[in-house]
């Protein structure tokens, strides 16, 4: 492949010929970001790395995610640099919530280059029942559609069709209602976003998921309306639960105690309670614990 110096339209013209056979659909450049280490580095020096740890969970208007994770997946730019800009800009202590993001990030690649393609089998037994679909089990029409009735999955799920992106924790609450709502095989989900993610790459994708799903992690993930409102919250009050159907129809799926969700997903295999963040077992809130999907 000859070297890329054209603009981003004559760029694209050039991948879309190049790639053709190898995509379905047209080829549309995000609108959201442009690809490259010149533009990568621009968004590392644009980054409010000292907001991050109070808004990295955040979605909407108010969310501190950095989006860097395409840069630092296609090799635009390193996880030494993302590193060492951020410790340039408030120190080490202060930024230690985005060098652990970094290296978890590391870890899933570690943990792929260790297993292989071990990683796209369940790690470990589940904690819960799960689907017995896998990769190839057809994704929901309403999904494919970003047509679900739930705001909290039909907005992100048309930023991700649209623009390649899904904030982080949206990637969460996809994941648990996907799985342990709509008992959909998590290996169908993970394949579904790693097929639109700029940022998707095999180990921290699938391993994410994995770990929503409990077959990498000691208890499912999930989570409740209360949730969806604290971090889609925006400046004028409004949240994803604001205009949802769901909640003028009083259908909300997510609108309950972490206690009676657990009972209702898993039943005799739900063994925490309300104060635990709506996971089974009693080693803390998970809800708050490091999310496996990385920005």
């Amino acid at each position: 492949m000859k070297q890329l110096r054209g603009n981003r339209a004559e760029t694209a013209a050039y991948l879309a010929e190049a790639f053709a056979g190898l995509y379905a659909g047209a080829p549309t450049p995000s609108p959201l970001l442009e690809g490259g280490r010149t533009a990568g580095l621009q968004r590392l020096r644009v980054f409010n790395v000292e907001r991050y740890d109070r808004d990295r969970n955040d979605v909407g208007t108010k969310a501190g995610a950095s989006l860097m994770a395409p840069y630092l997946r296609h090799g635009c730019v390193t996880l030494g640099e993302a590193k060492a800009d951020a410790v340039g800009k408030i120190g080490a202590d202060a930024a230690t919530k985005w060098i652990q993001e970094l290296g978890w990030r590391q870890f899933w690649q570690l943990q792929y280059e260790r297993d292989g393609s071990r990683i796209f089998e369940p790690m470990e037994q589940p904690k819960v029942p799960l689907s017995e679909g896998d990769e190839n089990t057809p994704v929901p029409d309403d999904v494919l559609a970003a047509n679900t009735g739930l705001n909290c999955m039909d907005i992100s799920l048309r930023s991700l069709y649209e623009t390649g992106y899904m904030f982080n924790h949206a990637r969460m609450w996809f994941a648990a209602w996907y799985v342990h709502f709509r008992k959909e095989p998590w290996q169908a989900g993970a394949k579904l976003l790693y097929r639109y993610l700029l940022c998707g790459d095999p180990a921290s994708n699938t391993l994410s998921w994995q770990w929503v799903a409990s077959t990498f992690s000691h208890k499912p993930y999930f989570f409740n309306r209360g949730n969806v409102e604290k971090y889609s919250r925006d400046p004028d009050g409004s949240t994803y639960c604001t205009t949802c159907p769901a909640a003028y129809s009083n259908t909300c799926p997510f609108d309950a105690s972490y206690e009676t969700l657990g009972r209702r997903l898993f039943g005799d295999y739900y063994q925490g309670d309300s104060r635990n963040g709506g996971n089974t077992g009693k080693r803390g809130d998970m809800a708050s614990r490091r999310s496996s999907f990385r920005r």
